[in-house]
């Protein structure tokens, strides 16, 4: 399922909708999910267009891994207290790298804005700031993304393994992280309980 994919893939206009692409939405994986990385996961879809497509798993948190440790494991110094922060499994690729999405309030010259609501960021410097209170007002820490080559993810769609509907900050950054999977499918206005491998996408 999963692929390696070209930072290319991100052309000049990220946020684009035409021909059915789905960046700046939230991917649900459906109840049949055979991959068991994936199951119930809700992935935010950072781009997606005729190279590929890549996003991060926002409802899956890392155990054994603290944003401190995380900053100790960078060597990143900072003079306040770093706050208590989850970190997330945000795909099987490159699981070694790290990715920050984020609100639009926060902008550096590493940020690529996804939509004009949220932005992606994939420096050290976020994470200093974000240690530092001085970092965005909502934010997902994830390490690693989820990748598929050009045409894999619209294939998978069309075989049922996904619904996809669009994002919003509240969905994205708030609220109980064991139920996003849940309240993602209750936004396209779909019982969980009702769903099975026949439904068709959104």
């Amino acid at each position: 399922m999963v692929t390696g994919y070209p930072m290319d893939v991100f052309d000049e206009t990220p946020g684009r909708q035409e021909g059915g692409y789905l960046t700046g939405h939230l991917l649900i994986a459906m109840p049949n999910m055979r991959d068991p990385r994936f199951e119930k996961s809700v992935i935010y879809m950072c781009v997606h267009n005729a190279e590929g497509a890549m996003g991060l798993v926002v409802n899956q948190q890392i155990d054994g891994i603290t944003f401190a440790e995380l900053l100790d494991q960078l060597n990143i110094d900072t003079e306040a207290k770093a706050p208590s922060l989850p970190v997330y499994f945000g795909g099987p690729v490159e699981t070694g790298r790290g990715f920050v999405l984020h609100s639009a309030d926060y902008e550096q010259s590493g940020t690529i804005m996804v939509d004009p609501l949220t932005g992606l960021t994939a420096t050290v410097d976020i994470l200093k700031d974000i240690a530092e209170k001085s970092g965005p007002r909502h934010s997902i820490l994830a390490l690693g993304y989820a990748g598929w080559g050009p045409g894999q993810l619209d294939g998978e769609i069309q075989q049922n393994a996904w619904l996809h509907v669009p994002s919003d900050d509240t969905l994205l950054f708030e609220g109980d992280l064991g139920t996003k999977w849940e309240r993602a499918i209750a936004k396209i206005g779909f019982d969980p309980a009702l769903l099975s491998g026949d439904a068709g996408h959104a």
